[in-house]
């Protein structure tokens, strides 16, 4: 807490909030909700969109009618959308798992002027009914998702159906699959998204049918859109439960790798690839604990992580979401035993995908002298003239034979002249006798 003093910066306060607020999450301390409404007085943009956020996260699920009015009453009078953005996630958050109790707080927010508080209702019916797949509020999803005159609305309410039927996956791709089609490129996008947070880690078919020519999408949040959600749903599977699974990862490092691709969707295949990875392969996404019951944390985890529209930075809320899938066995001195477990299964079913190989570096062959077609041809008659390089090396033979040729005459000459000199010297000698 003594990190969001006013001593400190922007920077430091903004993560304070955060770090306070999941430390603190469901407490509904006063002190706590005091403290960070401090910060959110400030009217300082980036401390302002942590500390809206984190007011939410410490009143989760309590529906507190001071804390509720305090913060719409001040998202209505801001200037900061970065800010408003933030109290829309912690009134969403204040009003979670209240069912009906929550209606007249979510009708008065969608019938507001201001199109991020209607976003802040849609996201207010994903966390009022999180789980329950409830009709009503599918139906009023449903009903903004295709009439509200703003794109973000209506990216929201698609989303949030994806909150609703996470404890019903399989008729998820149902109820989206035509909002998958839409011509309206936000509606797509949060098609998509819905379809990763209600069927995450289920490598379900049906699912996958629908994100794989979204994949190809014009658009380019799109296909970002469609690469999350992919990874999403094939986390923790491998080629024996889902055979598709090699193609979509080799989708992803030929996206990471191609230097033409956007870069937004080069963010989400990256993204997608940490995903699918997530754990050393041992962590699978999932908004139920193992007993079945909601996991609280996993839901402000999606969440949060939709607001990477806005933040990229807020992409690291979905570790929040992770949930091991390994067991660690340790005895009283906390260490490891040997322990051995039969599985009637056989291994691939249970089998990690193979890991990530460098490419080969491929040796480069040595071209062999091209030889053009004449020169063929005068070879297999016998009258073939040599190309250029092997001229220059048939000129360097021939002088350097010329000059053999030219110091052998030398030295003949020299001897013949040497012969002459001692005929004349004998025959003087002759002479003289």
């Amino acid at each position: 807490s003594t990190g969001i003093n006013a001593e400190y910066g922007e920077t430091v306060r903004h993560g304070g909030c955060l770090g306070l607020g999941l430390a603190a999450m469901t407490s509904n301390s006063a002190e706590i909700y005091e403290l960070l409404r401090n910060n959110l007085y400030l009217d300082e943009a980036v401390t302002g969109e942590a500390a809206g956020l984190a007011m939410g996260l410490v009143m989760m699920g309590s529906l507190d009618e001071d804390a509720l009015s305090e913060m719409i009453q001040y998202a209505q009078d801001t200037q900061h959308e970065k800010i408003l953005r933030g109290l829309s996630l912690g009134i969403a958050f204040v009003c979670y798992g209240q069912l009906e109790a929550a209606d007249p707080t979510i009708d008065s927010l969608s019938k507001d002027k201001d199109s991020v508080l209607r976003m802040c209702g849609m996201y207010c019916v994903g966390m009022a009914y999180a789980g329950t797949g409830n009709n009503n509020a599918i139906r009023r999803l449903l009903h903004v998702a295709v009439s509200d005159v703003n794109d973000d609305v209506r990216r929201a309410a698609v989303i949030s159906i994806g909150f609703l039927l996470f404890n019903a996956p399989e008729q998820c791709p149902n109820v989206v699959s035509l909002l998958a089609e839409s011509y309206n490129s936000h509606v797509r996008y949060g098609a998509a998204l819905a379809l990763g947070i209600s069927c995450a880690g289920s490598g379900m078919k049906e699912a996958l049918t629908i994100l794989e020519p979204m994949i190809n999408d014009p658009v380019n949040y799109v296909r970002q859109g469609a690469l999350l959600a992919t990874a999403m749903i094939l986390v923790q599977q491998n080629e024996h439960l889902c055979p598709k699974l090699k193609h979509f990862k080799d989708l992803f490092a030929k996206t990471m790798s191609d230097k033409h691709e956007d870069v937004m969707v080069k963010f989400g295949a990256i993204l997608s690839q940490g995903i699918i990875n997530a754990g050393g392969r041992n962590c699978t996404i999932s908004m139920r604990s193992q007993y079945g019951h909601t996991n609280i944390p996993s839901v402000v985890g999606l969440l949060v992580f939709t607001h990477t529209w806005f933040w990229f930075p807020l992409s690291h809320f979905l570790c929040l979401a992770f949930q091991p899938t390994y067991l660690v066995g340790l005895n009283s001195d906390l260490n490891m035993p040997k322990m051995k477990f039969k599985s009637c299964a056989r291994p691939s079913t249970y089998a990690y995908p193979p890991i990530l190989e460098p490419p080969k570096e491929k040796e480069k062959e040595k071209v062999s002298t091209a030889i053009l077609s004449t020169t063929a041809k005068k070879l297999a008659k016998g009258r073939a003239t040599p190309m250029e390089v092997d001229e220059e090396k048939q000129d360097e033979k021939k002088k350097e034979e010329e000059k053999k040729k030219e110091e052998e005459k030398k030295k003949e000459e020299e001897k013949k002249k040497e012969e002459e000199k001692k005929k004349e010297e004998a025959e003087k000698k002759k002479d003289e006798a």
